[in-house]
């Protein structure tokens, strides 16, 4: 399979690294050479067979709208652009595209969010108070991560719980920890995922890849990791 790598960032990297290690021809493409996604012409596009995004959130709805738009297959782990969901959603199914998004890629946090739920829904009437607390790099960019507004989405709709608080950390050049707590006046409750490094993301990320280079339509990795 031949992939496009979209940012050459400390995720994006790896990604290319790990996608290698797989079998996989492998082009990156840095943010200078697609600047306003001048780079990501029809022709070059077509080029491939899936495009994965790890750039930034100025920049990711520009590359979707390009790629998407010759009915390209795209995984994109870039957050910070939900807003234009809808419209993404839209245009990949219009064009017959494929279009796999998440705000984590690592198996280890999707069975984290599996569990929040179930902790939302069974502590929802006993009196408990949840709060998230993350910390990631300092050179991340968005504060809170989509992992953690994720995770709070999650509890709130399993517990009913109106708005859980996130407090975000950004310390050296740690990859990422998520702590949910459940408190009550008689205990209290931690879930904790820990990265080691970035690579659970980036394999997640050329697994996702791999699963949707033979489907079209737009997907949310909580709703198929357990296929790839």
């Amino acid at each position: 399979m031949r992939i496009l790598v979209l940012g050459q960032g400390k995720t994006g990297k790896l990604v290319a690294t790990i996608a290698a290690e797989r079998g996989h021809g492998v082009h990156v493409l840095d943010a200078k050479e697609n600047a306003h996604a001048s780079a990501l012409t029809p022709p070059f596009v077509a080029g491939f067979d899936v495009v994965i995004d790890f750039t930034a959130p100025e920049a990711v709805v520009q590359n979707m709208r390009a790629c998407l738009a010759t009915g390209a297959k795209m995984v994109v782990g870039t957050t910070g652009w939900y807003d234009k969901l809808p419209d993404m959603r839209a245009l990949a199914e219009r064009k017959q595209a494929g279009l796999l998004y998440g705000t984590n890629f690592s198996i280890g946090v999707q069975v984290m969010f599996q569990l929040a739920a179930k902790m939302g829904e069974s502590l929802k009437n006993a009196g408990y108070k949840f709060s998230i607390e993350e910390t990631h790099h300092v050179t991340k960019l968005d504060a809170p991560s989509g992992t953690a507004i994720t995770l709070a989405t999650v509890v709130e709709t399993a517990s009913g719980y109106q708005r859980v608080p996130i407090e975000s950390k950004r310390e050296g050049d740690a990859p990422g920890t998520h702590v949910l707590v459940a408190q009550s006046e008689a205990d209290k409750l931690t879930l904790t995922h820990e990265s080691f490094s970035r690579r659970g993301f980036a394999e997640g990320a050329v697994r996702a890849a791999e699963w949707l280079s033979s489907r079209t339509g737009c997907y949310d990795f909580q709703h198929i990791y357990t296929q790839i």
